[in-house]
């Protein structure tokens, strides 16, 4: 006859064996959880940044899009560290749109002039996810957008040769 271990020793058994149990798993549902923390942090933060339109001609601003179109190189690096943003402004230029005629001259040819900076700059929009978003969000194309410009750290401003959707 086989010998029983008293019940003390099995109940300590297993006790160990659940704990053991237990640390085995445990990693795998930190890890669970950390990435589904990861994936919800992103949605929260489009959700959560205020998206405003705002329309001008394009000849009542065109310095300051001359001047965001010409800073389409440093800020593609921005773009591409931008995780937050309180507030993202989407300024339309109807005026500008290749339906009606495109932009005036003087941003036309500084778009010429910059075409390598704006493509990276579009790439690098379409890239970020909380950017695309926001861009998506109000039906706007990528190609549709001649620059953008940082108002502190947390506001950004995207002007686009483009009607708003209805």
């Amino acid at each position: 006859m086989i010998a029983r271990p008293p019940v003390r020793t099995r109940f300590h058994s297993v006790v160990a064996a659940g704990v053991l149990a237990a640390l085995v798993s445990a990693p795998s549902a930190m890890a669970q959880s950390s990435v589904s923390d990861q994936q919800a942090a992103p949605v929260d933060r489009i959700i959560d940044s205020d998206v405003r339109e705002d329309q001008v001609q394009s000849s009542d601003d065109s310095d300051r899009v001359i001047a965001a179109i010409e800073q389409a190189g440093e800020n593609t690096s921005l773009v591409r560290k931008v995780t937050d943003l309180d507030r993202v402004d989407i300024v339309f230029m109807p005026d500008s749109a290749a339906v009606e005629g495109g932009p005036p001259p003087e941003i036309a040819t500084k778009l010429d002039e910059n075409s390598e900076s704006i493509e990276g700059l579009r790439r690098e929009l379409e890239s970020n996810a909380l950017l695309y978003h926001a861009i998506n969000s109000r039906n706007l194309l990528i190609t549709d957008v001649v620059g953008i410009e940082f108002d502190g750290d947390k506001h950004m401003v995207i002007f686009a040769a483009a009607k708003p959707s209805p």
